[in-house]
């Protein structure tokens, strides 16, 4: 009931009617799973730099419906950010500016359920933009991968000690690693990952 209170206030906030479709009742299987790399991880003071998406339907993921977008930045990336996702100042000609980028990301994702790795910080990353821009948060449904693996272990490790790292997790499932921090390569990892996991009764 607190979830269908919070999901409509959160309608009522919403300032541009083009975007009701995000409230709409999810149909089918298609879920949408989505990784960002950003400047840092403070969702307050940090920036998205790029968004990768991938949809996933009938147990198959659909790489020929992905969507990668690069965002214009305000201010330099600082070189340790750059350690971090190997996006340069000069990697960004050609990127879009963050409202153009959050309305095409939010076309692309629909009302369809979103799933992703550390999913909070990605979703806290996308609400800062979306509430400047349309009053909201996202209402899809969300779930965490990292959970998913977490409860098919908890099985064979009850005391609960178990590794959520993203490359431990990647290995433990026999899944190969593409090109690490590019957006779109750890959203498909992910997707690799969920579907497995999905597919499995326990590790």
């Amino acid at each position: 009931m607190f979830d269908r209170l919070k999901r409509r206030w959160n309608r009522k906030k919403l300032t541009d009617e083009r975007f009701a479709f995000l409230f709409d009742e999810a149909h089918g299987d298609e879920i949408v799973v989505f990784d960002c790399e950003t400047t840092g991880l403070d969702p307050k003071n940090d920036e998205i730099v790029s968004i990768g998406a991938v949809k996933v339907s009938a147990n198959k993921i659909l790489t020929n419906e992905t969507i990668h977008l690069y965002i214009e930045q305000q201010r330099d990336i600082s070189a340790k950010s750059i350690t971090v996702h190997r996006i340069r100042n000069c990697d960004l000609e050609g990127a879009v500016s963050p409202e153009e980028a959050i309305e095409r990301f939010l076309y692309y994702i629909g009302n369809r359920k979103l799933a992703g790795y550390y999913l909070e910080f990605d979703i806290a990353m996308i609400n800062k933009y979306t509430k400047k821009m349309l009053g909201i948060t996202l209402p899809n449904d969300q779930e965490e991968v990292s959970a998913l693996y977490y409860d098919k272990k908890l099985k064979r490790i009850p005391q609960g000690n178990i590794d959520l790292r993203f490359d431990t997790i990647l290995k433990d499932l026999s899944l190969p690693r593409l090109k690490a921090h590019d957006a779109l390569n750890d959203a498909v990892m992910t997707a690799m990952m969920y579907l497995k996991l999905k597919n499995i009764k326990s590790l």
